[in-house]
């Protein structure tokens, strides 16, 4: 064996050895490790399986030996490009299913079939011999079809994991680039030299790829021991920053976003990596469709803010708070979520609380309290206040003939003529039943009482058209004004109100009577 082959089989060993050697560091430690260590080790092995049964074939004397060596190094070299990628993918959070994983080894397992039968069909090596003029262990050999598809596969599953570590450096905390530098290299390595080998500028009749691997080998065993690469890696970062229910975006310390989850581009679809490094304030409209800029003070704080994406509205509460790193503020997490649905909910909360459900006005409980505010403000300004109470006629004896069904359209009948005669700012309630009442501001007890007239004739003129016929619907009315002098209470007056209906409803019903304090008398 000349000095020349030596060298080779001495160089392939070392990669072989290396490869070994990291195969059974990774699995003594394997405890230690996270599951990424798993594809590690088979990766490694079959990288080892191709270094030495490489080495082997240099030192075979016969076409029958080399034939053997070149199929125990298709033992491991197809399977080997595969499962680089599958590495690369799970070291940067790509997951996939196992079934996708697996399907990555057909074409690899085919190949493998294909070499160890290939004296039947010729369809990976069209010519496989001893040179003629170098003698064994070189080959010449001439490609067939499948050595073709073969290599367009193992190229590209080398070229992909390539692509995705160097797609991966800018969004990589500068602590992980160490590691991401050592795979980008240890994928590159091989790729070129492959490369090499193929326009025919390495050594004929030898195949270079084992020989460099041990630079690889080298490369991974330094990124294990010196950068943690199998106890400290961005996937997990990235499996909690991405895997948060809440939107997050940072930005630095000039208010430039330099990074965003995978949450974050759900809630705004336009939100990409060509924005990073761009001025928040520049970018914040076109995502939001918000023209109200956030409030970016360096200090922890809290904000609502409505956003429209793609003609939808949502609301998001959105925190915000500095990012420390030592002693100084180098920028700021704001953290999205989502609570339209809980607005929503809390509107509708309190729109019940608020209005009766079947006339969709204010009910009793949200016109007391706008009573009283009111009325505690005419007494500070010492404007007039007042307040009617008004009731349907007979209302009982129109449920009770025709039905409860026709008893609600009256009392929508009568809200919707109501609404129609009132001016914005009065307050108009369901009191409770066939009962209405209505607040005043500004309005003495003779300017309530003409309204009152006004709104009892209106309702007068216009019967309910029903299945049953037309029904005609009137008003009983009690207006109590608020005595500045006097220290009353809104229940007090509302009393009144209540002595002023009730003497309408004696007198004959479909009036208005007005409290005063030595009578009451018709408005």
């Amino acid at each position: 064996m000349n000095s020349q082959l030596t060298a080779y089989v001495s160089i392939i060993c070392t990669s072989g050895v290396l490869n070994l050697y990291l195969f059974l560091y990774v699995y003594v430690n394997r405890h230690r490790y996270k599951r990424i260590a798993h594809i590690f080790m088979v990766y490694t092995a079959t990288i080892a399986v191709y270094c030495f049964a490489s080495a082997f074939g240099l030192l075979a004397t016969t076409l029958d030996q080399i034939k053997f060596w070149t199929v125990m190094q298709y033992v491991g070299m197809p399977i080997s490009t595969p499962l680089g990628l599958l590495f690369v993918m799970q070291y940067l959070g790509i997951s996939i299913s196992r079934k996708k994983a697996f399907s990555l080894l057909v074409v690899p397992l085919i190949t493998l079939v294909m070499v160890a039968t290939n004296d039947w069909h010729h369809l990976h090596y069209r010519v496989f011999e001893i040179d003629s003029s170098l003698g064994a262990p070189y080959i010449r050999q001439e490609i067939g079809l499948w050595y073709t598809i073969h290599g367009i596969y193992i190229f590209t599953c080398m070229l992909v994991a390539l692509l995705l570590a160097i797609s991966h450096w800018k969004e990589t905390a500068k602590n992980y680039r160490p590691q991401l530098f050592a795979l980008i290299i240890g994928q590159l390595i091989p790729i070129l030299t492959a490369f090499l080998y193929l326009v025919g500028l390495t050594p004929e009749g030898v195949d270079p790829v084992p020989m460099v691997l041990w630079l690889s080998s080298l490369l991974y065993l330094w990124s294990i021991k010196s950068s943690r690469l199998f106890t400290l890696m961005p996937i997990a970062k990235d499996a909690i920053f991405n895997g948060i229910n809440d939107g997050v975006m940072v930005l630095d310390e000039s208010r430039q976003l330099i990074e965003f989850n995978q949450t974050c581009e759900e809630y705004f679809p336009q939100l990409n990596k060509t924005l990073l490094g761009m001025d928040f304030s520049k970018i914040w409209y076109p995502l939001s469709g918000n023209s109200v800029p956030l409030n970016l003070e360096v200090t922890s704080q809290s904000q609502e803010v409505q956003v429209i994406v793609n003609g939808v509205k949502s609301m998001y509460q959105i925190r915000i708070s500095p990012l420390i790193q030592g002693k100084n503020s180098k920028g700021l997490i704001l953290i999205f979520t989502d609570i339209t649905e809980l607005k929503s909910l809390q509107t509708k909360l309190e729109y019940q609380a608020n209005y009766d459900g079947l006339t969709h006005i204010h009910n009793r409980r949200a016109f007391m309290e706008r009573c009283v505010q009111d009325f505690e403000a005419a007494k500070r300004e010492y404007t007039p206040f007042t307040v009617i109470l008004m009731d349907i006629d007979h209302f009982k004896q129109v449920n009770d003939t025709y039905g409860h069904h026709i008893g609600d359209q009256i009392l929508k009948h009568v809200v919707n003529i109501c609404e129609n005669q009132l001016t914005e700012g009065l307050v108009f309630a369901r009191y409770g039943g066939e009962e209405f009442a209505l607040s005043l501001s500004g309005y003495t007890a003779i300017e309530a009482a003409a309204l009152g007239n006004k709104l009892r004739k209106s309702l007068e003129i216009q019967n309910l058209h029903s299945a049953e016929g037309d029904i005609p619907v009137t008003f009983s009315m009690g207006v109590a004004e608020a005595i500045q002098e006097a220290k009353e209470t809104v229940d007090q007056l509302l009393i009144k109100a209540d002595k002023a209906l009730y003497s309408a409803k004696q007198s004959g019903r479909n009036q208005v009577h007005v409290y005063t304090e030595d009578k009451v008398k018709a408005g």
